[in-house]
């Protein structure tokens, strides 16, 4: 028997678009497993958060990229609320280099790749392992809109995204059978505790501009998006890319270096 009525597990949930999605997913009445490799006391303030505004939250560690943290963290999920309704796959994994290809090593590259797909890979197995008995489901993950964008030297981190999103649209096959639905997000310029210090100035005002927000999107912005995704009301929805930049794709136009 299921010890809670839905359960949400949000990786690299302590702080950025983690933490809002795990807020917004609470305030929908998810228990929400708030997933993080190494600052606890973060996780923890995300939990205390969202039990503040009368929702459910745990705290749990692991590694994503190792998939016997991955495996443990899925037997503790199951053994505290014996299911997983939603996976949202947000965990940044690697933070890439933006250098051009003449300046890349093969290690920086492929780690950026590697990286991006171990996050997934690992979780999203598992996971699935324990929604397709049930023939239900909601896997949510978390790309760019740099997998559409060229320049700046985004090498690295566009072809992880791009990498990401074709993994995820496979995943959708596989899954479809079983009554699990699979979709991407992938926002454009949030401004995060990460991305705040770049986020400035004349870059900001260009975001801004080119904004049918006219501002720079936020983390509950995208964390709004993905707790619509995984509402029953959008189980014939699978296999999307939904960008989540405010408009800036139509209005400044096709791939572009000044993305």
């Amino acid at each position: 028997m299921r010890a809670t009525s839905s359960v949400a597990v949000v990786t690299g949930a302590g702080r950025g678009l983690g933490a809002a999605t795990a807020r917004e997913l609470g305030r929908r009445g998810h228990h929400v497993i708030v997933n993080y490799r190494a600052n606890a006391d973060a996780a923890r303030a995300v939990v205390d958060d969202i039990v503040s505004r009368g929702g459910s939250a745990t705290a749990l560690a692991a590694d994503v990229c190792d998939p016997e943290q991955v495996s443990a963290l899925i037997a503790e999920v199951m053994a505290a609320h014996g299911g997983i309704d939603v996976l949202v796959c947000n965990a940044n994994t690697v933070t890439p280099r933006f250098e051009p290809l003449s300046d890349v090593e093969w290690d920086d590259f492929v780690g950026k790749v590697t990286g991006e797909l171990a996050g997934a890979f690992f979780v999203t197995k598992a996971a699935l392992a324990v929604m397709r008995p049930r023939r239900s489901g909601r896997i949510i993950y978390v790309s760019s809109t740099a997998a559409d964008y060229v320049g700046s030297g985004r090498l690295s981190h566009s072809t992880a995204k791009a990498a990401l999103n074709t993994f995820a649209r496979h995943v959708a096959a596989e899954a479809a059978a079983d009554g699990i639905t699979v979709n991407t997000v992938a926002p454009g310029a949030v401004i995060t505790e990460a991305s705040a210090s770049v986020i400035t100035g004349e870059r900001r005002e260009f975001l801004s501009g080119n904004s049918v927000l006219g501002r720079v999107v936020e983390p509950d912005d995208v964390a709004a998006v993905i707790g619509a995704l995984v509402d029953p009301a959008m189980a014939a929805v699978s296999g999307a890319v939904v960008r989540v930049d405010a408009g800036f794709g139509v209005l400044v136009g096709g791939p572009s270096s000044m993305a």
